[in-house]
């Protein structure tokens, strides 16, 4: 019996303490310490969603990043592959050029062969006629020999004249040797513009009239200015604002005594970048103008070349 009565009163003990604390006060602070534990699992629940949206944030930026990072390497390469193109057309163009030269040679000299054999044939026939063919021959070699002789000494003479030429302008700014002459480049060591604008500075005026007085002794030269840009701005106000530097630089010359009908201009706008960086040094080498200097004596089919040759 008195067993019973033992497990009657824990299972009346245990309905207590299930059903909560009898006590008003006690009742409170139990049902306050339930909020208070619902409340800071929503908070833990909450923060860890934070915590994984932010963790996602910072990958979908690493991604982008290196996606955009991944373009700007693929358009590189583009524009890279795009130059070695032009440089083999350039090329292509050239050697086309000097084929057509010899082809015209080779039939100079069978005709001129074909004409000497004739002439040999008429002196066998008739000794009297040999006499008077003789000499003609032999001056018709001697021309020859002379125009041959003439051009080599042109060349030589040019070649000369191009070497003092680069020592002279090399001493104002940057100047170097291609294929059809010479190469000036007015950057930021000699000639700097600013962002956005084509006036020359009157500092730089000095400069110009240096590159006038030497260019101005020339005879027999054509002259070409060609303007660039940094990467800043679309490409049509890069091609006007390039446009306009070029001519800014070749009206400068006009005015030291250059002769307007030898000097053309062209703007190339961001296309030719000497340095592929977006910082403010290579922005300010990138805003240049360029002078080339071709022998106008040269073949006309080799001068469209200039821009390729002398740019690149």
């Amino acid at each position: 019996m008195a067993s019973i009565l033992s497990e009657v009163e824990e299972r009346a003990i245990q309905e207590k303490e299930l059903a909560g604390p009898s006590n008003p006060m006690a009742q409170h602070a139990y049902e306050g310490f339930a909020q208070r534990q619902s409340r800071s699992g929503l908070f833990l629940g909450a923060a860890a969603v934070a915590l994984v949206l932010v963790l996602a944030s910072i990958f979908g930026l690493w991604l982008l990043r290196s996606v955009r990072r991944l373009n700007r390497q693929v358009a590189q390469l583009n524009h890279q592959t795009g130059q070695l193109n032009r440089r083999l057309e350039g090329a292509e163009q050239l050697a086309k050029a000097l084929d057509q030269k010899a082809s015209q040679a080779a039939a100079d000299a069978q005709t001129a062969a074909l004409q000497g054999g004739q002439i040999r044939a008429s002196l066998a026939t008739s000794a009297a006629p040999a006499q008077s063919v003789l000499p003609t021959t032999t001056a018709a070699e001697q021309g020859a020999n002379q125009v041959a002789t003439k051009a080599e000494e042109y060349r030589r003479q040019r070649e000369k004249e191009l070497q003092s030429l680069q020592q002279s302008l090399g001493q104002i700014a940057e100047t170097h040797r291609t294929a059809l002459g010479l190469v000036m480049t007015l950057g930021e060591k000699s000639i700097r513009f600013d962002s956005g604008k084509w006036e020359i500075a009157p500092q730089y005026r000095g400069i110009l009239n240096r590159i006038a007085g030497v260019l101005k002794k020339l005879n027999g030269y054509s002259f070409y200015v060609y303007g660039y840009t940094d990467d800043n701005g679309t490409k049509d106000n890069n091609l006007t604002l390039s446009a306009r530097r070029a001519r800014a630089v070749r009206d400068a010359l006009v005015r030291a005594g250059i002769d307007p009908s030898v000097i053309s201009t062209k703007g190339f706008g961001k296309s030719k970048p000497r340095v592929r960086s977006t910082n403010a040094k290579a922005l300010a080498a990138n805003r240049r103008v360029e002078i080339g200097m071709v022998d106008s004596s040269k073949d006309p089919l080799t001068q469209p070349n200039l821009t390729k040759v002398a740019t690149n």
